[in-house]
């Protein structure tokens, strides 16, 4: 009988049904993604996802339902460098026109109160056609950045990528910045929005998959380095120079993450003070017990980084601008340091002892680990479509969207 009662009340809650979707080209969409859906799920929303590669896979594993969507941007990367001009072919030789009419008919049967959308765009345009309000993920829109200085053509194009992203945030209901509030965002050199959508703008402040709070430490030796850099096969140089590193000095000890695309046999002459794995499923363990990360300078993982408090130390792709920006940011505001692939093992343990001994570094990654504790950034969000969107009092059991 008590088990009835409460499914009555279910029954007779006013719940709003949501499909995200993810640009698959880094996981801080999908992480970002994920911690929404979690959210609205409990508190009684229904969530479907639509995602595509590695970020459906991890989507899944996290035992969520997840539906194929067609990838709409390929970024391409020539020995730690970003290709502007062979993305740009490789995005439009690869379109998927069938995917197109796939995502407008998941739009379509979700029958969804409201589409979010963290940086996949034909997501965006289906829910508008289908009068559905939309909403806006977006740590990035200063997107003419990546096509100056590459020619004239390329300069074109540019243009018309901007044009298309004022019109694209000209339709959204809101633009949430997933960062913390100006003038503490790391990355806000990459936004530039125009004048009239200002009011739409709102900063929820890091939305993560684990707060600490929720997070069990590791027991690890300290001091602690954990490298997140990454696996892709341009980057291998960076993780053989922290195993020289570590070499220098066997008292700071190492956590190294590899792959995808390299795996930790391909890593030779391994100290003892350095531990080399292929996949961690809960880094924010990590995040919780380490003292300094190394990255790439991606928003998500710097977003979970700083929100444990943690500085860095951060290695952007040469010519990725929205990595070189936030790089550039990390070390203005004192949150770590930039450092680039040239860099000697003696100068990246240098810049380790730094860190590691710098109380205004550690004062100031503290200061922002407060303040994504207050902001709870996938509350703000679920706050904001429970406040803005109409609601249906209408039960919706048994309607899922076909695929």
């Amino acid at each position: 009988m008590p088990g009835d009662i409460v499914k009555i009340i279910r029954t007779l809650e006013i719940l709003m049904r949501f499909l995200i979707f993810m640009c698959g080209e880094g996981l801080g969409h999908t992480g970002r993604c994920i911690a929404i859906g979690k959210e609205l799920l409990a508190t009684g929303h229904e969530v479907y996802f639509g995602a595509y590669g590695y970020s459906k896979e991890l989507i899944e594993k996290e035992g969520y339902k997840v539906y194929k969507i067609a990838q709409e941007l390929r970024l391409v990367r020539n020995s730690g460098r970003f290709d502007l001009k062979e993305s740009v072919k490789c995005t439009l030789s690869t379109m998927d026109i069938a995917g197109v009419y796939q995502v407008l008919n998941l739009v379509k049967s979700s029958r969804a109160d409201a589409v979010i959308s963290d940086g996949y765009y034909l997501g965006i345009l289906a829910a508008h056609m289908k009068n559905i309000p939309v909403y806006i993920v977006a740590n990035q829109s200063n997107m003419i950045e990546f096509f100056q200085e590459n020619g004239f053509f390329m300069s074109f194009l540019g243009k018309l990528t901007k044009r298309f992203y004022d019109q694209v945030y000209g339709i959204v209901h809101a633009i949430i910045v997933p960062d913390f509030p100006y003038p503490y965002t790391v990355c806000r050199n990459n936004l530039s929005f125009p004048r009239n959508v200002q009011p739409k703008i709102k900063y929820s402040g890091p939305i993560i998959r684990k707060r600490p709070e929720k997070a069990t430490a590791k027991n690890l030796i300290h001091p602690h380095v954990l490298c997140t850099i990454g696996g892709f096969g341009y980057r291998f140089p960076i993780l053989q120079k922290v195993i020289s590193t570590a070499k220098l000095d066997k008292n700071i000890h190492y956590t190294i993450v590899t792959g995808p695309n390299i795996s930790p046999a391909q890593l030779t002459e391994v100290p003892e003070n350095v531990e080399v794995q292929e996949f961690i499923a809960d880094l924010f363990s990590y995040y919780k017990s380490t003292d300094v990360v190394i990255s790439a300078c991606g928003h998500g993982t710097t977003m979970e980084t700083l929100s444990y408090g943690v500085p860095m130390l951060v290695f952007p792709d040469e010519g990725q601008r929205e990595q070189e920006n936030n790089a550039q940011l990390v070390d203005e505001m004192g949150y770590g340091k930039r450092m680039d692939y040239q860099m000697t093992a003696d100068s990246l343990l240098k810049s380790i002892k730094e860190v590691l001994g710098s109380r205004k570094i550690k004062d100031n990654t503290n200061m922002l680990k407060n303040m994504a504790y207050e902001l709870e950034g996938a509350v703000f969000m679920r706050k904001l479509l429970e406040k803005e969107i109409p609601v249906h009092a209408v039960p919706k059991d048994g309607d899922t969207p076909s695929s």
